[in-house]
Formats: C-alpha cells, sequence, structure tokens
C-alpha cells in the first residue's frame, strides 16, 4: 500500500512539475497573440530598432501621439479613431516585434526598449507628446513615461501588475517565480510626472477592477484621473459614447 501511494505522489510530483515547466517554457505563447496588419498604413521604422515599425499620420506641429496597444491587437486599426480623436496631432502606433509589420519575437524588455526609441524619434520633431496605452500597452506607456517627459499619460483598461493577475489566474502554480515578463506598472507609476488619465471599463472581464483601482493609488496625489466608462468591457470600451472625448480632454 505504502509502495503505491509513494508511487502516486511520485507521478503526481512529475506531472506537477512537467506542467510548472510547461507553462515556463510557453508562458510567451498565453500573453502574446501577434496580429497582422489589417489596414495599410504609411509606416516609419524605429530609429536603432532593426525591423521594429510604426503606423504613422504625419502633421507637421508640435504635438503628437505615440499608442501601444493590447496583447491582440492590430494598431493598424486604429490609426482613424485616433486622428479622429487628435485631429492636430501627429501619429505613431507602435507594431510590437511579431505584430503587423515587425520582425521578431515579443518580450518586454524588447517592447520597453522599442518604446523608449520611439518615443524620442517622435521628440525630435514634436516636443509635446501624448503617450496612450492600452490593456498590455497601458504596462508599456507607464513605463515609459516614468522614464521620457510625455506631455500626457493615458491608460484604457490598465492593470497593476502582469504578474499579479497571472497569479490570480493560476493559483496552483508559483507563478511569480516561473514569470518572466511582469509588466509591473506598480514600480513605475510613482515616478510619473505626467498629468494622467485612466479609463475603467464598468464590466472589464479581463482586468479585474481592483487591479486598476490598485494602479490608481500607485501615483503621486493628484496625478491620475479615473473615468469609469459605464455598460463597457475590456474589448468595447472604445465603443462607448464619448470615448473619443475622454481620449482627448486634458484630465
Amino acid at each position: 500500500m505504502r509502495r503505491v501511494l509513494s508511487n502516486v505522489l511520485l507521478v503526481a510530483v512529475l506531472v506537477y512539475g512537467a506542467a510548472c515547466a510547461a507553462l515556463f517554457f510557453f508562458q510567451r505563447s498565453l500573453l502574446y497573440f501577434p496580429q497582422p496588419a489589417h489596414v495599410a498604413t504609411p509606416l516609419v521604422p524605429v530609429e536603432g530598432r532593426d525591423g521594429v515599425v510604426a503606423s504613422h499620420r504625419a502633421l507637421p506641429g508640435a504635438q503628437a501621439v505615440v499608442y501601444f496597444g493590447g496583447n491582440g491587437e492590430d494598431v493598424t486599426q486604429n490609426l482613424a479613431p485616433l486622428a479622429q480623436a487628435f485631429p492636430q496631432h501627429a501619429l505613431y502606433l507602435l507594431h510590437y516585434r511579431g505584430y503587423g509589420r515587425s520582425t521578431g519575437k515579443p518580450t518586454e524588455a524588447d517592447i520597453a526598449a522599442d518604446a523608449l526609441a520611439l518615443f524620442d524619434q517622435v521628440r525630435q520633431q514634436h516636443p509635446q507628446v501624448t503617450v496612450i496605452g492600452r490593456s498590455l500597452g497601458s504596462g508599456v506607456a507607464t513605463r515609459l513615461a516614468s522614464q521620457r517627459p510625455a506631455a500626457r499619460l493615458v491608460l484604457i483598461t490598465p492593470y497593476d501588475s502582469i504578474e499579479d493577475i497571472a497569479a490570480a489566474q493560476f493559483r496552483l502554480f508559483p507563478v511569480r517565480w516561473l514569470l518572466i515578463d511582469k509588466y509591473a506598472s506598480w514600480r513605475y507609476a510613482p515616478q510619473v510626472q505626467a498629468p494622467t488619465t485612466v479609463l475603467m471599463a464598468e464590466h472589464d472581464e479581463v482586468i479585474p477592477r481592483s487591479s486598476t483601482e490598485q494602479l490608481m493609488t500607485r501615483f503621486a496625489a493628484g496625478r491620475a484621473t479615473l473615468h469609469l466608462v459605464p455598460g463597457t468591457g475590456h474589448n468595447d470600451i472604445s465603443f462607448a459614447p464619448g470615448y473619443d472625448r475622454l481620449l482627448a480632454a486634458q484630465p
């Protein structure tokens, strides 16, 4: 009987270990869902970042928007809506590595470096840069705004950290030890100096409301303004009446 129990325990340990290994080695396939570019847009290469491009709406002047999308988003589809919301701004929408027209494979470290390079490139021509991040991109945007002088920061359905969300979803596994790309917005939000607008979907089924609310506490007092968008979920918040005005409005 003891031998049977020992064998059962050994099998359970091996299965659990294999599951942990699978979660570790395939974790990025659970986080990133690269999408092809469905809309033909003008593109600009990101200087110094081989194979990385951004969709672009050229416009002279001091103002520009740099946009970072979600983990399953084709940013080319957002060029026209952003052009309506920001008619006086030049627009730059980053194609993450492996997404759209960019080559390579996405990682947090590479995306963060690509974002910095794009911001620096844009600011050479447009000194007032609004940084927008949606879902996964909210972490990219928050980190960027903590390191560069953004004129304004807009976060759409943001989170406190991907690590916490993943740990809640995979409670049986040591996710905090296994996770490589943590997107710890809580770490960067206190250093953000830009006025910040946070848009939270009332019925967000992907990002827990508590995660967004926790992120709000990370910013310096008075730095961030929260807008609850009623009747919306994670993926349809952009269809809400007045969404464009919230994006463009000063906090």
